[in-house]
């Protein structure tokens, strides 16, 4: 099957829409039109149900939904694995949530360039809910995340206990019940243990949901707040931040996480790289 009906099947899916589909596509609507109807003959039923509001699935399109997803991804993976650049053994693709690109994945893709000069690189950066299914299917070879959850087929190994540090640009303000208090969030755990250390804590009237942007504020216009030690370091020690340190740490955890069906005579190495990055750093 031309994965390109796959794919359209599910463009359609997400926008709900065949005109927004053949948008996103850069398509004609009757490309996508087409395309709808040549998968529909091979699969010998209608998929989809067209009204007013868009288009529906039928029972036979939520039938194919479950399977469209493993099959676009199914022949992702195995053009990545056969296009392997001349003069190296395999491909493999590296990633690392957003917030952790800078320098953790940037370092390790480094370094396997020095270490493992017969792997051909591929590095990736995405949200960890979309991380996870790529190393479950077998996109992503390897990534760095924090907290990733456990699913059978995932291989997850703790890498660093970072922790996350109370500073500030002005050192007369060492206290979270402040008007520059910026919220980040850090996830569940960390609301929860920083609830119960400052159950008195005023609501912040700024709040990020990406500790390099809220980094990127403080040190443009001042504040304090909770952020990944590593990130704020070269601050601290050059005077621009300042490290409360009468307050609370808390932990946030790195992990590397990988499938259990990876190719373990590339993946392991790579992963003992990583594992030498984060050392050095730590040192």
């Amino acid at each position: 099957m031309d994965t390109e009906l796959a794919r359209t099947f599910l463009e359609i899916v997400a926008t709900g829409n065949f005109v927004r589909a053949a948008e996103r596509l850069n398509v004609a609507q009757t490309t996508v039109s087409a395309r709808v109807r040549t998968l529909e003959e091979k699969l010998g039923r209608p998929l989809f149900v067209r009204n007013k509001a868009g288009a529906s699935l039928t029972p036979a399109g939520e039938q194919f939904l479950r399977y469209a997803p493993t099959f676009v991804q199914l022949w992702q993976r195995v053009q990545n694995v056969v296009a392997v650049p001349e003069g190296h053994e395999s491909v493999l693709t590296v990633a690392a949530e957003t917030s952790l690109w800078q320098p953790l994945l940037m370092d390790w893709v480094v370094a396997m360039r020095h270490t493992l000069p017969e792997l051909a690189l591929r590095a990736h950066v995405d949200v960890p809910w979309d991380l996870v299914d790529q190393v479950a299917d077998g996109l992503v070879d390897a990534a760095v995340m924090y907290a990733p959850p456990h699913r059978p087929g995932l291989k997850i190994d703790l890498l660093l206990e970072e922790k996350l540090v109370l500073v500030t640009s002005d050192p007369n303000v060492r206290t979270v019940n402040h008007h520059g208090y910026l919220t980040v969030d850090w996830g569940p755990e960390f609301a929860r243990e920083f609830g119960a250390n400052f159950p008195d804590a005023v609501t912040s009237g700024l709040s990020f949901d990406f500790g390099p942007l809220a980094l990127g504020y403080l040190l443009a216009a001042g504040g304090i707040g909770y952020f990944r030690m590593q990130a704020v370091a070269s601050y601290v020690a050059s005077g621009e931040l300042h490290l409360v340190t009468e307050a609370p740490k808390f932990s946030y955890p790195i992990y590397a996480v990988s499938s259990t069906d990876g190719d373990e005579a590339h993946v392991e190495p790579a992963l003992a790289a990583l594992r030498g990055v984060v050392s050095s750093e730590d040192d």
